[in-house]
C-alpha cells in the first residue's frame, strides 16, 4: 500500500503570470505558501480477483474493466499517460473541498504521480513531479491551467517561483523569523463563500483577455517583488494587506467573471468591518476568500461575515510527501498483476 500526502496552497501575488499564454514572452513569478491542509491518495496493486481491473473511490466509486473507462479525469489521464497496464485500486480523500481555489487539482495530480511512481518502485523528485504534473494537466487533459499550483504542491513551504519563458522554473525558500511568520498568519482568514466552481472555464476567459491586459499582469508580477520586500522589512505587516487590496482590484478587472457580484458583497463586508485588504484564491467566482485582517479588528470581521465558514490553518514546508510505502507488498501485489 502506498499513501500521499500533498498540500494545497494560498496565493499572493502573482497569479495570472504563471499561465503559459504570459510567461512564454514575458515570464512570470509569484508569491505562496502551501498549508496544513491536504490532498491524501491510497493506492495498491489490485489482485486480479474480481469481475473488474480497477477499482476508482473518489466522490463516486468507479470499478472498470479498462483504464479508458474511468470517469475522473486526471486518473484516467495519468493513468493513460503512465501506460499503467495493471490492475490499481486508488482511493482519494481531502481535508478541503474541490473547486475552491486552493489548488486541489494540482496537488491531486501531483500526489498521484507520486503514489504510482512510488508502486512501480520508480524514485521521483519533486521537481519531476511538478513537471509531470503540469504536463498532464496541460497537455494531456488541455485544461486552462497555470503552473503554480503544481509547482509549490510539490516542493512545499512559503516560496517566490520564477518562470522563465521557456516554462523552465526556480523556487526561491523565503526565509521569514519565526515572528514574523507567526505575525502573518495571526493576521489572515481563510473564508469559504459556500460556492466552488471550474477554474478552467474562468481561466479561459483571462488567457483570451491577456493580450488587452498587459499592464494590469505587468503590475501584478511586480508585487511579488514588493511583497518579498515587505515581508522581509521589520515594519508593520499592513502595508501587506494594502497590497494585497490593490493586487485584487487589479485581478477581478482581467475578467467579468472573475468576481460575481456576491464575492464583491463579501469582500466590501469585510472592509467595511476592519480588512485591510483580501481576494478570493485561485482563478475567482467562488471558492476561498483570504483576507488580511488586524487582530484587533478580527471579532469585528468575523462578526460581519457570521454565516460564513472560516478555516484556520498555518503554513507548512513539507510538500508532497510519502506518508506509507511497503515495498514487501509493492512486489507482492505486483507479481499477481
Amino acid at each position: 500500500m502506498i499513501v500521499t500526502r500533498t498540500p494545497l496552497r494560498v496565493s499572493f501575488f502573482g497569479g495570472g503570470t504563471d499561465y503559459p499564454a504570459w510567461f512564454e514572452e514575458n515570464g512570470g513569478a509569484v508569491l505562496a505558501t502551501t498549508i496544513d491542509k491536504y490532498c491524501y491518495i491510497h493506492c495498491r496493486y489490485l489482485p486480479p480477483f474480481f469481475d473488474f481491473k480497477s477499482r476508482i473511490v473518489w466522490s463516486q466509486i468507479e470499478c472498470v474493466r479498462d483504464h479508458a473507462e474511468i470517469k475522473h479525469p486526471a486518473i484516467r489521464g495519468v493513468l493513460q499517460w503512465l501506460a499503467m497496464d495493471a490492475g490499481v485500486e486508488i482511493h482519494h480523500h481531502g481535508d478541503l473541498p474541490a473547486r475552491t481555489g486552493l489548488g486541489s487539482s494540482s496537488s491531486f495530480s501531483v500526489g498521484l504521480l507520486h503514489a504510482l511512481h512510488a508502486l512501480r518502485g520508480e524514485p521521483a523528485s519533486r521537481r519531476q513531479l511538478a513537471e509531470e504534473a503540469i504536463h498532464v494537466e496541460q497537455r494531456v487533459l488541455n485544461e486552462n491551467v497555470g503552473v503554480q499550483d503544481q509547482i509549490l504542491a510539490a516542493f512545499g513551504g512559503f516560496n517566490r517561483v520564477d518562470i522563465a519563458p521557456d516554462g523552465t522554473f526556480d523556487v526561491v525558500p523565503l526565509p521569514l523569523p519565526d515572528d514574523r511568520r507567526q505575525e502573518l498568519q495571526d493576521r489572515l482568514v481563510l473564508l469559504y463563500t459556500g460556492l466552488s466552481r471550474h477554474a478552467s472555464e474562468i481561466a479561459g476567459e483571462q488567457i483570451a483577455s491577456i493580450a488587452q491586459r498587459t499592464a494590469e499582469l505587468r503590475t501584478m508580477q511586480g508585487m511579488v517583488a514588493e511583497g518579498q520586500r515587505l515581508l522581509a522589512s521589520t515594519g508593520s505587516l499592513r502595508d501587506f494587506g494594502r497590497l494585497l487590496h490593490e493586487g485584487w482590484q487589479l485581478k477581478r478587472s482581467l475578467s467579468s467573471k472573475v468576481a460575481p457580484a456576491f464575492v464583491d458583497e463579501i469582500y466590501e463586508k469585510a472592509r467595511r468591518a476592519g480588512a485591510e485588504g483580501g481576494k478570493l484564491l485561485g482563478a475567482g467566482g467562488g471558492g476561498f476568500m483570504l483576507l488580511f485582517v488586524e487582530p484587533d479588528r478580527r471579532p469585528a470581521v468575523l462578526q460581519a461575515l457570521d454565516g460564513f465558514l472560516t478555516v484556520p490553518f498555518r503554513f507548512e514546508s513539507t510538500g508532497t510527501q510519502l506518508l506509507r510505502y511497503d515495498p514487501s507488498w509493492v512486489g507482492e501485489f505486483q507479481a499477481v498483476c
